[in-house]
């Protein structure tokens, strides 16, 4: 039987390599050619720009919680697995309920909040369970942002500037949570937005650029484009944060389990983006054939091409087996332990990205991230400050 600790590390690797992999297959998706593909014109083919169908893809994928949750459910009826879908924190050092709460993944897994009193706390089902619907239209609203910010940047920046969702969470903790900031907080906080301003200069000044143009050719444009990018995915930011906000009410006022918290976001998240295909498809995407609401162009993109919606299945697999391993180490590790996780799963990004050759290596964006985790890995008390 493996120790305690081989299974926490099992755990930490997958949690590890399954984030990593959401970020790449979405990029990957992402330059996928579905129009005009053998045109020798490379300007003049159509790529997979589909953000509204790929945030119904992870809201699928965040479904599948529901059947791992059922599934242990049915091992913990056996007796063979005892509190299949528990949570047990290791608490920090240093844990403060007044004190804003350490951050979670940039992958928004479910903020759990210890109660003082279980018993008066009452379990979510009912109608109770439609407030749910509340963090997963946060989510939905983050994630699609996020999905357009990505066509503009690459995946390392675009992962690196996730990390300013501590910087909002902060912030919302305190407005509405009634969380305070301790100094060193405050003063990590200052690091983070120096560093995430840095990261999102680096690919403003050097846009990315289509690999089968040359460096020379890059234009107004693209620098446009690139500051689009940085824009949207620090906007949606901001929703991610509210997700955590919203979550962690919830949860101080209802009984809910995390992988179960996953699953009925990934729910109310689908049957919402569903509802709002045709809609969007009726009153923009009529008009704009071709543009990311043109719900019939995008459904037979998918269809269509197979390293699409294959790759598409994966995302869905990858995000499911990310929730669980993320949510299975909060079981064994502390708050700390999954920040320094995130941030090995952001170099990993950035060295996939830069041998795959989807980007150019850049040391501002290296003295960006620097000083990003340095601030992050404060405000989780990984190291503390020298003064």
């Amino acid at each position: 039987m493996p120790s305690p600790l081989s299974h926490a590390a099992v755990l930490a690797a997958g949690m590890l390599l399954t984030g990593t992999f959401n970020t790449l297959l979405t990029k990957h998706q992402d330059q996928q050619c579905v129009g005009n593909c053998d045109d020798p014109d490379p300007s003049k083919r159509e790529l997979f720009e589909q953000p509204v169908w790929q945030t119904l893809t992870m809201f699928y994928g965040e479904m599948l919680c529901l059947a791992c949750l059922y599934v242990a459910g049915l091992f913990q009826r056996s007796g063979s697995s005892p509190a299949a879908d528990g949570y047990q924190p290791i608490p920090d050092a240093e844990s403060n309920s007044d004190i804003a709460n350490d951050v979670p993944t940039t992958d928004a897994l479910p903020v759990v909040a210890p109660v003082s009193d279980e018993s008066s706390v009452k379990p979510l089902t009912g109608w109770a369970t439609l407030y749910m619907w509340l963090p997963a239209t946060c989510d939905l609203l983050g994630t699609t942002l996020m999905n357009v910010g990505l066509f503009f940047t690459t995946a390392s920046v675009y992962q690196m500037l996730r990390g300013a969702v501590v910087v909002f969470s902060g912030l919302f903790s305190v407005l509405f949570l009634g969380h305070r900031l301790e100094r060193f907080q405050v003063v990590s906080l200052a690091m983070v937005v120096v560093g995430v301003t840095i990261v999102g200069l680096s690919n403003i000044i050097s846009p990315p650029v289509d690999p089968s143009r040359s460096a020379t050719a890059m234009t107004e444009h693209d620098v446009f484009k690139a500051t689009l990018g940085v824009v949207l995915v620090l906007g949606a930011q901001v929703f991610t944060a509210t997700q955590f906000v919203v979550e962690e009410k919830i949860i101080r006022n209802f009984h809910l389990t995390p992988l179960r918290a996953v699953g009925l976001e990934g729910s109310f998240g689908a049957a919402t983006v569903m509802a709002a295909i045709p809609i969007l498809h009726l009153t923009i995407g009529r008009s704009h054939p071709g543009s990311y609401f043109d719900a019939p162009a995008g459904f037979q993109q998918i269809v269509q091409n197979p390293s699409v919606w294959q790759t598409s299945i994966y995302i869905m697999i990858s995000i499911a087996l990310f929730n669980y391993f993320g949510l299975s180490v909060t079981r064994y590790l502390s708050a700390t332990s999954r920040a320094t996780i995130d941030t090995c799963r952001t170099l990993f990004i950035w060295m996939s990205s830069l041998a795959l050759g989807w980007e150019t290596f850049s040391w501002i964006q290296v003295i960006g991230f620097a000083i990003l985790v340095y601030g992050t890995f404060i405000y989780n008390r990984v190291v503390s400050l020298p003064f």
